[in-house]
């Protein structure tokens, strides 16, 4: 069976951007494929502190952001579903350290998220992790076998090169040890994200919605007071058009909420876009789009606090011990391949 691979970070409370970009496209992949692929949903908690985080928090992050999965509809009960903390799988480690031996200085500081994440103004401490993440990461992907990795499209260099290393080791041995990753277009056809998807940020719609942004009016939170994120809705930067259409180009603001009612009530965006075509008042728009939005936090929220610490140390336990099983196997063949082992 082939392996579906994917990792949301947990150390900052995801947005409802996080949830219809990410969550749902690879929940709805899970749901298609779990016949005929292994799923691995993993939280890659090593990765979460390759940037400055409060780590007395982290853990319960990582507890909260399993219980999003289960509350967004992930099928826990799926034998070909499996959930699992990287750092509980000692394997990604040490494949990392061997990956790194295999990877030029020269590929590994062209990466654009080290560059953008390292000159920015908030990041006084740029450690040594955040230079080598793309490379665990790789480690991630080549443990499993994994041939599709559902990802935002700032990531794809990320996935370019861990289709390098697995070539280059492939290669130096004669050897067919790692399955390449599906390259950047094969993937976003499997994605089915052949037009992209991204939510934008209420402030700045020329912008993605940021988890990280300062300006809380920018972004809705999963863990916002729904009311709060209603109004956040109501105050939108749109536009001086007038009219209600979907140009991503010219008017931002208002297509990033024809899509976010679109994806909130599962129906087709062309479908919302038919019902406001033409119509002039903004401030009906935002109100259908804030009630959409308060009704979802609300039974989301609600899903979220049914779900015990104890369901998610189940779920933790069968995750990590399949994931162990074939991380170490995978680590083991590579250990002798490189003169580790006999």
């Amino acid at each position: 069976m082939q392996t579906i691979l994917t990792g949301v970070r947990a150390n900052e409370e995801p947005t409802i951007g996080n949830f219809l970009g990410a969550y749902t496209p690879m929940i709805n992949l899970a749901h298609e494929h779990a016949t005929d692929s292994q799923i691995n949903f993993f939280v890659p908690d090593l990765h979460s502190f390759t940037t400055p985080i409060d780590h007395d928090k982290l853990y319960d992050q990582i507890i909260k952001g399993i219980k999003y999965y289960i509350a967004a509809g992930l099928d826990i009960n799926n034998p070909n579903v499996h959930i699992y903390r990287q750092s509980h799988v000692p394997a990604h480690s040490e494949m990392c350290w061997i990956l790194d031996c295999f990877t030029p200085y020269g590929e590994a500081s062209r990466m654009t998220q080290f560059k953008e994440k390292s000159t920015d103004a908030d990041n006084t401490f740029v450690s040594v992790g955040l230079f080598n993440y793309p490379i665990l990461m790789a480690a991630d992907i080549l443990l499993y076998d994994a041939k599709y990795i559902p990802l935002g499209e700032d990531q794809f260099q990320h996935l370019e090169l861990a289709r390098n290393i697995a070539i280059r080791v492939n290669n130096k041995f004669d050897q067919e040890i790692f399955t390449i990753p599906a390259p950047e277009k094969e993937q976003v056809k499997f994605m089915h994200l052949e037009n992209g998807l991204r939510i934008r940020s209420l402030v700045d719609p020329t912008k993605k919605m940021s988890k990280s942004a300062k300006n809380e009016k920018s972004k809705i939170s999963l863990n916002d007071n729904p009311k709060d994120a209603a109004k956040k809705i109501m105050s939108a930067t749109t536009d001086s058009e007038g009219v209600i259409r979907f140009d991503m180009i010219n008017q931002p603001g208002i297509s990033n909420l024809l899509t976010i009612e679109a994806l909130l009530n599962n129906r087709p965006i062309q479908d919302v876009i038919a019902d406001w075509a033409g119509q002039t008042s903004y401030g009906d728009l935002k109100r259908k789009v804030a009630e959409s939005v308060e009704h979802f936090l609300a039974n989301f929220q609600e899903r979220v606090a049914a779900i015990s610490d104890e369901d998610v140390e189940k779920v933790l336990e069968k995750g990590e011990a399949y994931a162990n099983e074939v991380a170490n196997r995978k680590l083991h063949a590579v250990q002798k391949l490189v003169g580790l082992r006999k």
